[in-house]
């Protein structure tokens, strides 16, 4: 996609470690006609498979799990990192690594919402080591649903995130690959 690859060039930021800041148009706030056209690009990518739901992490997956649930005509599921006092009752939980937060967070998602007749598609705005995505994916386990895709709006090809997916033997897209870094310059494939 040339105008995701033209805002990452332009706007993006190395901030050493591998940690890459795109808050001006994806993380904090949100370029919308780039959202649409994310949205899109993954509708184009994915419709096929003829996902049910579309199931990301809270908050940064939301905005391009939204614009791809929309193209699609599906709902949207976010893992929450908190459990509200509304969840249904013995909601299924997973943990995950978080690079950019350096922690360990829990991600949480109501039975309501997932389970056995979905077919789910994952769309997150960053696939790196993949600890999140894996931890989606053991969520779609717990409800019984099956994945059929995971999109990521930028790839970090360097923190080993893909290798670890390709196990799951479904079709992983990413809108945009970094291959790494010179100084300040971030290196798009």
């Amino acid at each position: 996609m040339q105008l995701l690859r033209e805002r990452i060039l332009n706007n993006g930021k190395h901030l050493g470690r591998g940690i890459i800041k795109v808050d001006s148009f994806i993380n904090h706030q949100l370029d919308s006609r780039l959202m649409q056209a994310i949205g899109e690009e993954f509708a184009h990518r994915f419709g096929s498979l003829q996902p049910t739901k579309i199931l990301t992490a809270e908050s940064s997956g939301i905005a391009p799990a939204l614009a791809t649930g929309i193209v699609l005509g599906i709902p949207v599921v976010f893992a929450r990192k908190h459990q509200p006092l509304t969840m249904a009752a013995n909601p299924y939980r997973q943990v995950a690594a978080s690079h950019t937060h350096a922690r360990q967070v829990e991600l949480i998602v109501s039975p309501e919402f997932l389970g056995p007749e979905d077919r789910v598609l994952i769309i997150d705005d960053f696939l790196a080591t993949a600890q999140t995505i894996l931890a989606l994916v053991k969520l779609i386990e717990q409800s019984g649903a099956a994945l059929v895709g995971i999109g990521a709006v930028i790839e970090k090809s360097f923190e080993g995130g893909r290798a670890a997916l390709q196990v799951l033997k479904v079709p992983v897209h990413s809108l945009a690959i970094i291959d790494g870094f010179e100084e300040d310059k971030i290196i798009l494939r």
